[in-house]
């Protein structure tokens, strides 16, 4: 199967999606940031898709100096990044960190519970269309209440003439890093793994879930990042 991750590219994998998707490092400060206003003592914090587990790193560093006792866990399925996993573990363990786990496995088999957040960045959008609205309602199901499920997608706009004008300033975009084969390549990589919803469809699904309050804090072109709470 290809690799759809792109954990292997020589810029390192941090590095390619920093330069693929503009802003990115904006949204992810976001994420870290909102995380503050969530994150509880004796609770647990997923961080679905989690990659090479940077951002699940972070959200401890952010939240240690008042939650010393909430556990965080990183759940990934693409062995690309396993070892990036295991040297992560690693480095924290020898730095005496010990509330952090990354599961080696699909997140739809992930069993939610006791969560005050739990955070998605670009990983819904890989399974299965079927599948999303399940693991949407789990999610809500294992959140606390006045917990967070805080997540970016790419989205597809309901606008056609809108669809080709983000798309192609988009390109135009990852231009100023990759040339235009490489562009191509990856996108028919993706073809048949990335099938975006558009918004309206990620909103219903929300909210047949259970989430009340759904709101979108971060855009760039068709990328898209929203927190929703319960």
């Amino acid at each position: 199967m290809a690799d759809f991750t792109f954990a292997h590219r020589e810029e390192g994998f941090d590095e390619h999606i920093d330069w693929s998707i503009r802003g990115y490092s904006n949204l992810l400060g976001d994420v870290i940031n909102f995380s503050r206003y969530f994150v509880e003592d004796d609770t647990n914090v997923v961080d679905l898709g989690c990659s090479t587990g940077k951002t699940t790193e972070k959200m401890l560093m952010h939240n240690e100096d008042h939650c010393k006792s909430a556990n965080y866990v990183g759940v990934e399925v693409a062995e690309g990044f396993f070892d990036n996993l295991d040297a992560r573990q690693k480095d924290l363990q020898e730095r005496g960190v010990t509330n952090v786990d990354f599961i080696r496995g699909d997140v739809r088999d992930y069993e939610f519970g006791n969560c005050s957040l739990v955070t998605s960045i670009f990983t819904l959008q890989f399974m299965p269309k079927k599948d999303r609205e399940t693991v949407i309602g789990r999610i809500y199901d294992g959140l606390n209440d006045g917990g967070a499920f805080i997540f970016a997608e790419k989205i597809y706009t309901e606008n056609a003439f809108l669809q080709d004008m983000l798309t192609f300033n988009y390109y135009d975009f990852k231009r100023q890093k990759f040339d235009t084969q490489d562009i191509m390549d990856k996108e028919q990589t993706l073809r048949h793994m990335l099938k975006p919803n558009t918004w309206k469809e990620i909103e219903d699904m929300l909210t047949t879930s259970g989430f009340k309050s759904v709101e979108v804090f971060w855009q760039n072109f068709l990328f898209l990042g929203a927190i929703a709470i319960k």
